[in-house]
């Protein structure tokens, strides 16, 4: 049995200058832990198949869902149902660490979405 851990996970990178480690990457689920630094965000978007939860370890993070914000705070959660527009923000001074377990996992799966406040805003 291997201890896996963000020393040695595979690591990328996301965002402008964010960081990722992939935990668990099977077909059928992912673990990942990222890591959001101050006053950045994620491109809002959503995923067609996969269910997601973001789990905070420490920092705080709004979470944007179908346009309901929430703040998290350490060792609190929120799921992402499939199909459900959603943004991950760290507004706060500090680093943002969290678990996001995806399933099935969200690579590949994610499609980029604006936030309107009406369809009178949408031009073609």
């Amino acid at each position: 049995m291997s201890k896996i851990s963000t020393l040695n996970a595979e690591h990328y990178h996301w965002g402008d200058a964010c960081d990722g480690w992939h935990l668990l990457k099977q077909d059928n689920l992912s673990i990942i832990h990222e890591k959001m630094p101050p006053q950045s965000a994620e491109v809002r978007h959503y995923h067609v198949f996969s269910h997601q939860f973001f789990f905070l370890l420490n920092g705080e993070l709004v979470i944007e869902k179908d346009g309901e914000e929430t703040t998290i705070h350490p060792h609190q959660g929120i799921a992402i149902p499939a199909g459900i527009p959603h943004q991950v923000r760290n507004e706060s001074q500090m680093p943002a660490e969290f678990l996001v377990t995806s399933q099935p996992p969200a690579h590949g799966d994610r499609v980029v979405v604006k936030k309107v406040k009406s369809i009178s805003h949408v031009t073609l």
